[in-house]
């Protein structure tokens, strides 16, 4: 007879992230996968039903490759159209997107449209895969902290509870309560612009185009097809003080005012929303036990698709630093966080301030490399080593590139499958494998070369972080270079692993 064991009892959360948009749930989702207890809770009642943040920039497409939903988002989500633009009697049909072909080093070029209610649908279902929820309906009402701990009051379902974790994260929105509750600056300016932005049930446009009308006017409004729906988003100029009127009538008589066609049909309003633009930065992004993520610390003008990315990107640097201390790192690793990522989002927030500007100058809406994320970078991070004794074309600090190769069995790999997973992963270039140091948890090491677990027999490796025989490469757990020695600098790679957590033995 067959006799099940119980389940284990859930261990005690020691991290509380307030706020379960994109940014808590791939905090969530990362802290899961590593063994981190934690829980996730959200004011609202149930999850956001809008498309607002649905544009998938190519180094979050990384991000959520490793997270592994990113098939899953590609699946459900589509392609930028072409935009057409109407002008009078005139009609004009360009690319918003330049087109760059796939590289060994870069293998996502191209944004991906997914509406922001599928995003974040696709991270519960792999949050609920790693054994975990978003608790719906469930506030933060107050916390304080030591040097201990953080004790944070709750309410859920008209009761009131505390709990206590080691650390707080709030990644609850604009208007933050945990921002607001440490009393953290939010400097910056509202924009005199005002929008209104709607999910519809439309017909009368064809799909195959994100279609504009008066788009250098305040009145300015566009219909863009929603990938993977049968819905589209409109985007509208609001130049009336007041609340917008958000039925289905006021939405249809709008459009005709404005695009001039009585042929449009709007069946139903899925969601709408009329919103000022904002452009702040917070002051800091912790307190002692307490951080910051995502639109708690910055908000964007929706141009460029910038906030989500950054949100989430802020969310994937945090949590392994998080989980590392936790494991025993020095508590000075948490302090490289606001260090790395603050500079981001200040240099985004003025790439979607710029973008909006063309945007209302010029009707300018095309989009190169500058949205994609891709060379972000913490180069002046405490947390970048540089120890080869020559310059490089890729500096510590810097995005880790992809790389074709093959194991050691003959079967064909890509540089990212060795670094998909909550680990850091050293690369010796034509070493011995005993020179790299003993194996330690936390750390995937490989030797790439003729006698190595990795051959780079077409040199992709060699050519995208460019190595010379005896370097190592240590690429950190969110995919940047943390390290470069070369053949005289295991000494300073032992002490920089020490930094970060990874002891031997």
């Amino acid at each position: 007879m067959h006799i099940k064991s119980p389940s284990p009892a859930p261990s005690a959360p020691v991290v509380l992230i307030s706020g379960a948009g994109a940014a808590g749930l791939t905090l969530a989702i990362d802290l899961a996968r590593r063994g981190v207890a934690f829980r996730l809770i959200d004011k609202a009642a149930e999850p956001f039903p809008g498309s607002r943040g649905k544009g998938i920039q190519p180094r979050s497409q990384e991000v959520f490759e490793d997270l592994g939903v990113l098939d899953r988002m590609v699946a459900v989500g589509g392609r930028y159209p072409m935009l057409r633009t109407y002008a009078g009697d005139r009609v004009e049909d360009v690319a918003m997107m330049e087109e760059r072909p796939v590289t060994p080093a870069e293998p996502y070029v191209t944004p991906l449209m997914l509406p922001q209610a599928r995003t974040e649908a696709v991270l519960r279902e792999r949050l609920a895969e790693l054994g975990h929820h978003a608790e719906f309906a469930c506030e933060l009402l107050g916390f304080e902290q030591d040097g201990e701990g953080v004790t944070a009051r709750l309410s859920a379902g008209g009761r009131e509870e505390t709990l206590r974790v080691a650390y707080l994260v709030g990644a609850d929105g604009g208007r933050s309560f945990a921002r607001h509750a440490l009393d953290i600056g939010f400097p910056g300016e509202t924009l005199p612009v005002r929008a209104l932005v709607a999910d519809l049930d439309l017909e009368g446009l064809s799909r195959d185009r994100w279609h504009r009308w008066n788009i250098t006017r305040g009145d300015q409004l566009s219909l863009c097809p929603l990938g993977g729906t049968d819905l589209f988003q409109l985007q509208a100029g609001l130049v009336q003080p007041g609340e917008p009127d958000l039925s289905a009538p006021a939405i249809e008589r709008l459009i005709a005012e404005r695009t001039g066609r009585t042929d449009l049909t709007v069946h139903a309003v899925r969601w709408a929303s009329g919103y000022g633009m904002n452009v702040r930065l917070a002051d800091r992004y912790r307190v002692g036990r307490v951080f910051l993520a995502g639109d708690a610390a910055h908000v964007h003008p929706p141009t460029g698709g910038q906030g989500l990315n950054t949100s989430v990107q802020d969310a994937y640097n945090l949590g392994w630093k998080l989980a590392a201390v936790l494991a025993g790192a020095p508590e000075s690793l948490l302090a490289t966080y606001e260090a790395e990522r603050r500079p981001v989002a200040a240099h985004v927030l003025g790439l979607a301030r710029s973008l909006l500007q063309a945007a209302r100058e010029r009707g300018e809406m095309r989009r190169g490399r500058e949205t994609h994320e891709l060379d972000i970078g913490y180069f002046d991070s405490s947390l970048a080593l540089d120890a080869r004794g020559r310059s490089g074309t890729l500096a510590a600090g810097g995005r880790a590139p992809d790389a074709p190769c093959r194991g050691a069995a003959g079967q064909p790999l890509r540089l990212f499958n060795l670094l998909l997973g909550p680990q850091w992963t050293l690369l010796g270039y034509e070493v011995e494998r005993a020179s790299l140091g003993p194996a330690r948890a936390g750390l995937a090491i490989h030797t790439v070369g003729v006698r190595g677990d990795i051959v780079d027999a077409d040199g992709h490796i060699r050519t995208a972080y460019d190595l010379t025989p005896g370097d190592r490469v240590l690429i950190r757990p969110d995919g940047y270079v943390g390290a470069f020695v070369d053949g005289d600098g295991q000494t300073a790679l032992e002490d920089y692993l020490a930094k970060v957590g990874l002891t031997g033995g």
